[in-house]
């Protein structure tokens, strides 16, 4: 922790400029080691992931709510589950994970209801740590604000996040990197990339030991994503922030609120908007529900195979993964109908992109 502050503190002292870019971009995956591995389980036969924490993924995707002590979380969760997790007029109501279960549009989505994020989480304090690792397993983060407050309380719990790990509403960097045994670093740049360049990249490398490594950047990008990259352990998610208690605002401030980007305005108390999170939630999943069809049958309507952008494509690949991975061995060909299809039935391979509600057979050899 002390060697943490003190590499914040020199990189608070160190102007930005050219001729300081690579020391700052040294400093910064120092930085980013340090909290690797200061974030890491503790070894031993203590701790474990903590009571309340080992919470079994089921339903067709998974949810978390992650937020300040009472901006609401406990009363939004009752409002789209039949849950009932007490909420009081006090902090830190909810002190180990409340699951529970909601439907949208038949897609069953699991809803996690996380313990209130103190500042410091990602230090491991408030039972962070914890909190951290269910948020890395969710194909989307709610973060829940009480809309009576200022914007500090949703930058706070950004940084928390981001200082673990998690990058809300962004995508890996484009950029290759393959270690090698020898033959020393080499790097290509294929585009114009003003904020990364090759001293930074080497002393980057040189704070994690290699020396031997092909780098392709293929977009603009900085030194922070580069550090991703070479950390691997990034979690990519989809966030919506979640302002409650509108009730509590005048119509101008609602109507400021929901102009943000990725925000939905609710109030969990009164049930307003409810319904349009919900809308939100599904289109933030890109859930993709594949009705599967026997020769000679009509389409299974009532079991569908539902697939989300997040734990990977939605393509007829991962929906026969999904009915069984023997099946992948012998797979021929597939049918598909439904607006992917250009025209119905379209003869298909693995790679071919589903989209929702398309119905799909598929052939297996013999």
């Amino acid at each position: 922790m002390q060697r943490i502050k003190e590499i914040e503190a020199e990189m608070a002292r160190t102007q930005k400029n050219k001729a300081t870019e690579h020391h700052l971009g040294g400093l910064k995956a120092k930085l980013a080691r340090l909290r690797s591995q200061l974030l890491e389980a503790p070894k031993g036969g203590g701790g474990g992931k903590g009571d309340g924490f080992d919470v079994a993924r089921q339903g067709d995707a998974r949810v978390c709510m992650i937020g300040f002590p009472s901006v609401g979380k406990s009363t939004l969760l009752n409002s789209l589950t039949a849950t009932s997790s007490q909420p009081r007029a006090y902090e830190f109501t909810t002190l180990c994970c409340q699951p529970s279960v909601f439907y949208v549009n038949n897609a069953k989505i699991q809803l996690l209801d996380l313990p209130g994020i103190i500042e410091g989480a990602a230090e491991g304090r408030g039972r962070g740590r914890q909190v951290i690792a269910v948020a890395h397993s969710c194909d989307l983060i709610l973060v829940v604000l009480d809309a009576t407050k200022d914007d500090r309380q949703k930058e706070l719990l950004t940084r928390e996040l981001e200082a673990v790990g998690i990058r809300l509403n962004k995508r890996r960097p484009n950029i290759s990197l393959r270690i090698k045994k020898g033959g020393g670093l080499t790097v290509n740049f294929i585009v114009p990339c003003p904020r990364l360049n090759l001293k930074t990249v080497q002393q980057i490398l040189q704070e994690y030991r290699i020396f031997n490594a092909d780098v392709v950047v293929r977009e603009d990008c900085s030194a922070d994503d580069f550090i991703d990259v070479v950390e691997g352990n990034r979690k990519y998610v989809r966030c919506i922030f979640v302002y409650n208690k509108i009730d509590m605002l005048p119509l101008n401030e609602i109507d400021q609120i929901a102009r943000k980007p990725h925000s939905v305005v609710i109030s969990s108390g009164a049930l307003w908007n409810l319904e349009q999170l919900k809308e939100r939630i599904w289109e933030e999943l890109g859930i993709a529900r594949v009705y599967t069809k026997r020769k000679g049958q009509f389409p299974d309507f009532e079991d569908p195979v539902v697939m989300t952008e997040q734990r990977g494509p939605c393509t007829v690949e991962t929906a026969v993964s999904m009915i069984h991975k023997e099946l992948l061995k012998d797979f021929k060909f597939a049918l598909v109908w439904g607006s992917s299809a250009k025209h119905n039935p379209q003869h298909v391979g693995l790679s071919h992109q589903l989209a929702d509600e398309d119905v799909l057979q598929i052939f297996k050899r013999i």
